[in-house]
């Protein structure tokens, strides 16, 4: 059977093309790798790219990646809206076919070792593979940001899993690890305020109390003057993007704000926007394996 992993990196670079798209030609050089998609925020100044392929190959394609980006990344310059801590900032391995999660999680701890090796960078393990529950939660880790990750890490607690009590001076540090398919969805509100976003963002994320697998904060869409609350759905099964969405059309309403457009960050599994339609489309008796024409094509 074909063996196939899914990595998704994101860098902190959304708004220089050039240095985009050297990153990104460090994936297209890799032969047995498929670049799937590369998408770019201005205002998160920030990037998402999407490939995939065999284990071995997506590894050396990450840390191709990686040295690259920490080459050109400037964090000690850098201004956006999505916080994050490193050059690279979280490197999400995810299986796809043939490759089981416990695998996965192996091979995460592998490329871990080879980013702090090769491009001297300190990492974190997050998600199925983390060694400690407090660093599970990738907003965890990451709090504090790059300016304040030289502190954090001398801490016990946050002592990198690879790279020991140190920060790299431009480049920060890195998540790494293994984690199920997510949905990265953005939805945008009739308003530049972005404390509204941020109300909105506590009552639906998990951590707050609200829907399980949900994490969400408020930005600010400077470019576009809007405000946006910002979401990973980690778990699409579990609370499926309708029933986010029609929450925060609710609470909006408390502030007299309306949605006025919702985004897709990188790629989403079929299934995701299936079920979505399904709710809007009230389709009665709907059988997505049996009535979905794309799922007869092998």
């Amino acid at each position: 059977m074909e063996r196939i992993v899914e990595c998704v990196p994101n860098i902190s670079e959304g708004r220089n093309r050039e240095i985009i798209e050297a990153v990104v030609n460090e994936v297209r050089a890799v032969p047995g790798v498929a670049l799937l998609d590369c998408e770019s925020d201005g205002s998160h100044n920030r990037s998402v790219i999407t490939f995939l392929g065999e284990p071995e190959a997506v590894l050396e394609a990450v840390v191709r990646l990686a040295k690259k980006a920490v080459s050109l990344i400037d964090l000690t310059r850098h201004q956006g809206e999505h916080p994050r801590m490193g050059a690279v900032d979280v490197i999400p391995l995810i299986p796809i076919r043939g490759v089981t999660k416990e695998e996965t999680v192996a091979l995460s701890k592998k490329l871990a070792a080879r980013v702090w090796e090769e491009a001297g960078v300190p990492v974190f393990l997050y998600e199925d593979s983390a060694c400690a529950p407090c660093r599970v939660n990738l907003a965890e880790i990451r709090r504090g940001q790059f300016e304040g990750m030289a502190e954090k890490v001398k801490r016990p607690e946050w002592e990198p899993d690879f790279g020991g009590r140190c920060v790299h001076p431009t480049a920060g540090v890195v998540a790494v690890g293994c984690r199920m398919p997510l949905v990265a969805f953005n939805i945008n509100l009739s308003t530049d305020d972005v404390s509204i976003a941020s109300k909105i963002a506590k009552i639906i994320r998990r951590s707050s109390g609200g829907f399980d697998c949900v994490k969400a904060l408020g930005v600010t869409l400077e470019e576009r003057k809007l405000a946006q609350v910002s979401i990973n759905m980690t778990d699409f099964n579990r609370t499926p993007l309708y029933r986010v969405l029609e929450l925060v059309k609710v609470e909006a309403k408390r502030w007299g704000v309306t949605v006025v457009g919702t985004e897709i960050v990188g790629l989403a599994p079929m299934r995701a926007l299936v079920d979505s339609a399904e709710y809007y489309l009230q389709i009665e008796n709907f059988d997505a394996d049996r009535q979905i024409l794309e799922n007869y094509i092998v």
